[in-house]
C-alpha cells in the first residue's frame, strides 16, 4: 500500500512521530491507530472504548474526579496519570 505524500501529511507524520516517540512513520501511524481504536471502541478489534466508558460512568455517577478520569483514559499509547499537590503558605 502506498499513501500519497503531501507537504501537510509529511508535517503531520513528523509531529506524530514526535508525539508518539516512534522513530518511523509506520510505527507512529500504528500507535495512533491503536490509540484511536482504544478510545473509540465499538469495533471488532476493540469492542469497548475508553471514551464511551468515560461518558457512561459520568452519566451514572453524575461527576468524576480527575483521578477517575485519568484512570479511564490511561492506555499504553498515551499514558495518563493524575497527581494532586497542595501547598499553603511558603
Amino acid at each position: 500500500m502506498r499513501i500519497q505524500t503531501t507537504d501537510a501529511r509529511e508535517r503531520k507524520w513528523k509531529y506524530l512521530k514526535e508525539a508518539t516517540g516512534e522513530r518511523t512513520v509506520s510505527g507512529a501511524l500504528d500507535a495512533a491507530a491503536d490509540y484511536y481504536l482504544k478510545m473509540r471502541g465499538d469495533t471488532t478489534a476493540q469492542p469497548t472504548g475508553c471514551v464511551p466508558e468515560l461518558i457512561r460512568r459520568a452519566d451514572q455517577e453524575g461527576s468524576l474526579t480527575a483521578a477517575e478520569i485519568a484512570e479511564i483514559l490511561d492506555v499504553d499509547e498515551l499514558p495518563v496519570e493524575y497527581r494532586a499537590q497542595w501547598s499553603i503558605g511558603e
